[in-house]
């Protein structure tokens, strides 16, 4: 049974610095967007101070030309940003179902074998892995803190959850051990 104590806690894990991953990709892709932003403004400031040193058709050429670089940086902030976020995905997915399997592969070798001592292994590593679980869930809480710092404002970050662990289900835990 500590097996799969320790499974869901490695899912947790998993799925924490998932979290974490994806709220840097956020954070790299909205800080892009306001470099650009910033760049366009400064362009234009410039274009504006040049003033009537330069023609009409000039200025709007330079800030149509100056739209369309940023647009194409803006493209591939994105196309970069979502590939990478489509790969962290996957790769939690995947590692979600490679460790539910290993699960449920010792719980068969226990029973074919009779011999506990995997279950014994994992109910030995099970606090430790309770602790790195909360190491990783404050890690994911402080770059959602950075998406919002660099966007400079609330962005749409992925927020740790608090696994609380009640006093019921710590006995069941240490009975079914």
């Amino acid at each position: 049974m500590s097996i799969h104590a320790l499974s869901s806690v490695t899912n947790d894990l998993i799925q924490s610095y998932g979290n974490t991953a994806k709220n840097v990709i956020n954070a790299y892709r909205v800080g892009g967007e306001r470099v650009v932003g910033m760049m366009d403004q400064s362009w234009e400031d410039a274009v504006e101070k040049a003033g009537k040193r330069l023609t009409a058709e000039v200025r709007s050429n330079a800030l149509a030309t100056q739209k369309k670089l940023s647009g194409y940086y803006i493209k591939g902030i994105n196309l970069t940003t979502d590939g990478a976020d489509s790969v962290v995905s996957k790769v939690v997915e995947l590692a979600g179902k490679g460790v539910a399997q290993v699960a449920a592969n010792a719980s068969q070798f226990e029973k074919a074998t009779g011999v506990s001592a995997l279950n014994t292994i994992a109910l030995a590593v099970v606090p430790a892995a309770e602790a790195v679980s909360k190491v990783a869930a404050r890690i994911e809480e402080k770059s959602s803190e950075l998406v919002n710092r660099v966007s400079g404002e609330k962005a749409a970050v992925k927020v740790a959850a608090v696994k609380r662990v009640t006093p019921f289900k710590k006995a069941r835990t240490r009975k079914a051990a």
